[in-house]
């Protein structure tokens, strides 16, 4: 399954589709961190980053899926030993290439968009909170990956929907009924990252379990 996923990401990187979503990436962050945002602000600007990556990240996961075409996806189910397995090894590439592309947006943040490091407590926040970007960009670039969604006109604006009704939804009072995006912009914004952040995780780990399981489930469903 690990030798599976890590042809995937092969040949997500081998096709060029990976250069999409990088350039996708970059644009933004250029014009996010155009200018470094003043001390004291380290951490919603960082956190800001982290949010508006998710649809990039999104893009990227759909894209390294729908890269193997359906008849090789079958052979791979054989090889691999099982549909199951497979399907694990999918979201493990999809999942590696978020992770790379939010540890990018990271680091350009950090180098290049803040003024000072934020305090280490602070940091750890806020790496984890690109990690749970990096989930939530797969999960949602699952849902409307080629397996799920055949039309790729229905797949891009279901895509684009999904991210935008992520955003309306967590700025409801109903904001545990989605990754609560929008509040950890608004914790990192009050001061209070550290104090919200368990609450925060537990909603947006939670949520993405969810995704990632309907996925699974509609994958070995229809297999």
């Amino acid at each position: 399954m690990i030798a599976l996923a890590a042809f995937r990401l092969a040949a997500y990187v081998r096709s060029h589709r990976v250069y999409q979503a990088l350039l996708l990436a970059l644009a933004l962050l250029a014009i996010l961190y155009g200018s470094r945002a003043p001390k004291g602000e380290e951490t919603s600007v960082l956190t800001d980053g982290a949010v508006l990556i998710v649809a990039v990240l999104a893009w990227a996961a759909r894209s390294l899926l729908d890269t193997e075409p359906d008849r090789q996806r079958e052979m791979s189910a054989i090889q691999a030993g099982g549909r199951g397995r497979e399907v694990a090894a999918g979201l493990i590439a999809a999942f590696a290439a978020c992770a790379g592309l939010a540890a990018i947006a990271l680091a350009w943040a950090l180098l290049l968009g803040v003024s000072a490091t934020p305090p280490p407590a602070v940091l750890a926040a806020v790496i984890a909170l690109y990690a749970l970007a990096a989930l939530a960009g797969t999960a949602l670039g699952a849902l409307t990956s080629r397996a799920i969604v055949r039309s790729p006109a229905v797949s891009i604006t279901g895509l684009l929907l999904g991210f935008l009704a992520t955003l309306l939804v967590s700025t409801s009072p109903l904001y545990w009924l989605t990754v609560p995006l929008i509040p950890w912009m608004r914790a990192a914004n009050a001061g209070d990252l550290l104090g919200r952040f368990p609450e925060l995780a537990a909603l947006s780990l939670a949520w993405c379990l969810i995704a990632l399981a309907g996925y699974a489930w509609r994958r070995l469903r229809t297999s």
